[in-house]
């Protein structure tokens, strides 16, 4: 097998790999210094759809963690340029807070629960059952179903929260459709990202903290992949998936100095 050739463009998860609970990884300040300063392309991606880049810009700030917004890729985005490519012009019926609402607003899409092209299920720390039996009519109507990411749980502070992937499930349930889930591990999001900086995947790489989503989707998506041990997938974990990263490493501590 030839050589892959050197990485020139970087995507990196961030929960888990930049930071943890709130609180930089050791490392990620001097990572993302050494890219900026190296001038390579690179994106922090996210399969949240809660915030819009310039949310995150900022919550990173306050962190230490200097990310322009423009680097940043969320699921939100991802789903607004799918449905801007597939329907441009369209509308959508959406369950889903700022990321996501004023993602598809730049694209064009008009949100409405009037005969909408699509339903549209992000993000929210407040499902509302009523907008639940709305999203079921509709689709039941002849609407299209598209959820940004399929994450069954997120964290917070007190605990695990059902999340996009667990109130799909419960909307394929009543209907029996299923959704068309735009974000990671469909290399639909990283093929977009990758788009988005002007990178080619033979010379890409992704960063991540989890076997399931992170780094399928840069294997599907032709890239070399790195596991960092920081967040949700653990060592003993690894072997028991069908593939597996270009390299494990502790943190992203340990691949400052391949930028």
């Amino acid at each position: 097998m030839a050589d892959r050739k050197p990485i020139e463009s970087w995507l990196t998860d961030m929960d888990g790999v930049l930071i943890h609970e709130g609180v930089p990884i050791p490392g990620a300040e001097a990572f993302l210094k050494k890219l900026r300063d190296s001038g390579r392309p690179f994106l922090v991606l996210t399969n949240n759809s809660i915030y819009t880049a310039r949310d995150l810009h900022a919550r990173l700030r306050r962190m230490g963690l200097d990310v322009p917004a423009e680097n940043i890729w969320t699921s939100a985005l991802a789903t607004a340029q799918f449905l801007n490519d597939q329907r441009p012009g369209g509308s959508a019926y959406v369950i889903g807070e700022a990321g996501l609402t004023t993602a598809l607003h730049d694209v064009g899409y008009v949100l409405t629960d009037h005969e909408p092209d699509f339903v549209i299920l992000g993000e929210t720390r407040t499902y509302s059952f009523e907008a639940m039996t709305k999203a079921v009519r509709l689709i039941n109507d002849g609407a299209r179903f598209i959820a940004t990411n399929p994450d069954n749980v997120g964290p917070s502070t007190e605990g695990a929260l059902p999340a996009t992937g667990s109130v799909a499930a419960l909307i394929t349930a009543a209907t029996g459709r299923k959704p068309y889930f735009v974000g990671k591990p469909n290399p639909l999001m990283m093929r977009a990202g990758l788009n988005a900086i002007g990178a080619h995947s033979e010379t890409s790489a992704m960063i991540g903290d989890r076997m399931d989503t992170d780094v399928l989707a840069g294997l599907e998506a032709g890239m070399r992949t790195f596991l960092v041990l920081s967040g949700v997938t653990q060592p003993q974990e690894v072997d028991a998936y069908p593939f597996r990263p270009s390299q494990v490493v502790d943190s992203i501590a340990d691949l400052v100095d391949l930028i």
